[in-house]
């Protein structure tokens, strides 16, 4: 397929997904690359910047190419104060780069399948090798300043084995069995994204302006720490370690640094990312326990969700995404 063709639906909703994550990307990293102390890692965010900048140039293009309305996004001028404190660490800065890179290729590895168009797929191929590259330097980082979390290690077995037991699956009643490796990681990974959450909102509740917002990170961060405990609860019964929490990686500024609008936009992001992944953890997870408790906090955090929404709303921060007619709007228009 070829440029000629027309853009389809997930093309163009991936690169307006795109774009926006760009814009507010931006805003945030030139804020750390001002005030992380580190030169490793101001090298690393200076990295992601350029290629945020670059993506954003290109994504540009395709719309003006399309004649489609180039989305507002986020800008340097409305939502960030790059003369405020710093408000995190150098280390949770790195962690954050690493999460994000994490997160945006799986994003980039999405809107790829989903590309037909020969400019879109090299647009969204091209940004999924960079975002690669990215993640490696990060996590060589990571090593080097002995900062770098890694998963678990299990037992070499003595050969392969089969379950024959139906116990296998039980969780509540009689003898639970070992936690599998599959588990472990999905287990451990969610409560590192967690920690890193609770320490973001705790460093966005500090900042926000808005009342309502403040008490809506104060109760991300809450709801956060209450993840972990439960997730570090399971592995703590297998006598595997949970990974540390972050929360003494926030200064104690309170200076406008982020917009109440972006702060917003990045913490419904974090709700939309977890619900995703406690679906893929409970399809993963045989044990029964583990399904139904991935169930109850996919319902608690898809209400903070459902409540975060109806802020944004409310004070006109959420763009609308593409989307199709409304037939009968047209209709009205008509009469």
């Amino acid at each position: 397929m070829n440029e000629d063709q027309a853009i389809t639906s997930a093309e163009i909703t991936q690169l307006w997904a795109a774009y926006v994550n760009d814009s507010a990307l931006i805003c945030q990293l030139e804020y750390f690359w001002a005030t992380v102390e580190d030169e490793d890692i101001k090298s690393l965010i200076k990295h992601g910047l350029n290629l945020a900048q670059s993506h954003k140039t290109k994504l540009t293009e395709i719309f003006n190419q399309e004649n489609y309305p180039i989305p507002y996004g986020f800008h340097s001028n409305e939502d960030v104060n790059l003369n405020a404190p710093r408000l995190y660490s150098d280390a949770f800065v790195l962690y954050y780069l690493q999460q994000g890179s994490k997160t945006a290729s799986q994003a980039y590895n999405v809107s790829l399948s989903l590309a037909g168009r020969e400019d879109v797929y090299n647009f969204f191929s091209e940004c999924l090798q960079e975002q690669s590259e990215l993640l490696k330097k990060v996590n060589t980082v990571l090593q080097s300043k002995a900062l770098y979390v890694a998963f678990p290690s299990l037992p070499n077995p003595e050969s392969y084995d089969f379950v024959t037991k139906q116990g296998f699956l039980t969780g509540y009643f009689g003898e639970r069995r070992p936690l599998t490796g599959t588990e472990i990681n999905n287990l451990f990974a969610n409560y590192f994204r967690n920690a890193l959450g609770s320490a973001t909102l705790v460093g966005f509740s500090q900042v926000a302006e808005n009342a309502d917002v403040r008490k809506f990170m104060v109760r991300g961060k809450e709801i956060a720490q209450k993840h972990c405990e439960i997730f570090g609860s399971i592995l703590h019964e297998d006598d595997i370690p949970a990974p540390t929490k972050m929360e003494d990686a926030v200064t104690d500024s309170t200076t406008y640094t982020f917009s109440d609008k972006l702060m917003m936009y990045y913490s419904t992001g974090l709700i939309a990312l977890s619900v995703g992944y406690y679906g893929t953890s409970m399809s993963m997870s045989p044990r029964r326990d583990l399904g139904v408790a991935y169930k109850r906090l996919m319902n608690e955090i898809l209400k903070y969700a459902e409540d975060g929404a109806e802020l944004m709303i409310k004070h006109g921060w959420m763009e609308e995404p593409p989307r199709a007619l409304d037939r009968d709007e047209l209709a009205k228009k008509k009469g």
